[in-house]
């Protein structure tokens, strides 16, 4: 059974637009200039700058006789208002589950307001399982945290699982680098940027969240009951979507047992993965030669 990991933040949601959003409320509920939107989102630097530094540097500016902590409370509870999952990413979810995919969201950042966001804009519908890094003690691009997203999505990881699985991120060196590290096959969200990366390569390149899905649907087997996963549970939609996973220290695997040497086991667990499939013309491939995603050192997925 095939498994598809996503991320959140700019691969299923919009979270740039809705910042640039909750920046123009910001503004406008505070009377300050509207011209100052575009250094708000040059600060916000796509998320990845810390919320203390962008309030704090905000607070100063406008001279604010409030606490940052306040103003993160105030911002949390704007831009999650402003969240919306795409029809067109429904719809691409609802192709690969119709597949037979496996679905589960790996995503870096802090969990309630990561939970949130899947619960709002219906995502915890529409997949088998998550895994945020705040609750789970682990990071991409650690191996870690995309094993703890497969048991978590109802599998138990066991035999050839990374040669079926992909992972689809629009940041390298915590999506891509994680699937490499892992050993997956990634599909990398450009939006309009080249890659700048040297030390790795995502498997595809591709414009927006449904043109990768379609290229994974294309490029994967057509899945087969049980094949590269065992099963923790019979019957997948009794599993109840909607509430926290529990701790990682509870489901972390032992590395020995993640993928077990056997004489029978499939090549594809021990080689180089690679596309079974041409990717069809929708798919932007990098300039150059794609290197193969190597399985990673025992040692890493610890």
């Amino acid at each position: 059974m095939p498994l598809l990991l996503l991320d959140l933040d700019n691969t299923l949601l919009p979270r740039d637009a809705a910042f640039r959003a909750w920046a123009e409320d910001f503004l406008s509920e505070n009377g300050l200039p509207a011209g100052d939107l575009d250094w708000l989102v040059m600060l916000d630097g796509g998320g990845y700058v810390p919320r203390s530094t962008v309030l704090g540097a905000a607070k100063r500016r406008y001279g604010f006789d409030r606490s940052v902590d306040s103003m993160l409370a105030h911002y949390r509870i704007g831009i999650n208002s402003h969240i919306r999952c795409p029809d067109s990413h429904v719809t691409a979810l609802r192709e690969a589950r119709e597949a037979g995919w496996t679905l589960g969201i790996v995503s870096n950042g802090g969990t309630m307001p990561q939970l949130e966001k899947i619960r709002r804009t219906g995502l915890a519908a529409l997949v088998d399982g998550w895994v945020i890094s705040e609750e789970a003690r682990c990071l991409k691009p650690d191996p870690l945290i995309f094993e703890i997203a497969a048991r978590r999505c109802g599998f138990r990881p066991a035999g050839d699982w990374k040669a079926q699985t992909w992972m689809v991120g629009d940041y390298g060196p915590a999506d891509i680098a994680g699937a490499a590290a892992t050993g997956l096959r990634s599909a990398w969200l450009h939006h309009g940027r080249p890659w700048a990366e040297r030390a790795y390569r995502p498997t595809v390149s591709s414009p927006s969240l449904p043109e990768a899905v379609r290229v994974v649907l294309a490029a994967g087997e057509h899945p087969t009951s049980g094949r590269g996963f065992a099963a923790a549970a019979a019957g997948r939609a009794q599993r109840s979507r909607g509430r926290l996973a529990v701790p990682a220290s509870r489901l972390a695997p032992v590395p020995a047992r993640l993928s077990p040497i056997t004489p029978n086991a499939p090549a594809a667990a021990k080689a180089p993965v690679a596309a079974k499939a041409p990717i069809p013309l929708t798919a932007t491939p990098l300039a150059g030669p794609l290197a193969p995603v190597e399985p990673a050192p025992a040692a890493a997925a610890g």
